[in-house]
């Protein structure tokens, strides 16, 4: 039985908010998981604490990135290929995930992502600049992390 369109997208979009935000825990392991992968050179322990200093999001970017890549899934990808990969098993969901991380790393969604951090930080606080803070201080974040790496690795 095939699934229609508001099924697959419904599924796709669950799919993904629960990897990616359904548990704190489970939220921090997804990103220990994407920084290994994305950073071989980074030990697993550091991946992990790394996860941790990254905050919750709220709901709403969560869902406008998650839409944003729906709609980009069913422009490049085939009715047969959504169903199958819509089958609700476990490597086909897994799939899912690892797709929507390679989405959220291209080019157009880093300053799609920055800018939507830096309007949401606009909003919240009222001042312009308090995306670029909140950036500058997870970069500082990331490097202190990587420092103690390297200490630890030294010792």
């Amino acid at each position: 039985m095939s699934l229609s369109l508001a099924q697959m997208r419904a599924h796709i979009f669950l799919v993904i908010l629960d990897k990616f935000s359904g548990s704190s825990d489970r939220r921090q392991e997804a990103l220990a998981e994407y920084f290994l992968v994305t950073m071989p050179n980074v030990p697993e322990d550091a991946a992990k604490r790394l996860a941790e200093l990254i905050p919750d999001l709220m709901p709403d970017l969560y869902s406008k990135w998650i839409g944003e890549f729906t709609e980009r899934l069913f422009e490049t990808v085939s009715d047969e290929q959504l169903q199958h990969l819509c089958d609700g098993s476990v490597e086909n969901n897994a799939a899912l995930g690892l797709v929507f991380l390679m989405f959220m790393e291209s080019e157009r969604m880093e300053k799609q992502t920055e800018d939507d951090l830096r309007e949401y930080a606009r909003k919240h606080s009222g001042a312009d600049d308090m995306g670029d803070l909140v950036a500058a201080y997870l970069r500082g974040k990331v490097e202190a992390l990587r420092l103690d790496v390297g200490r630890d690795k030294v010792q």
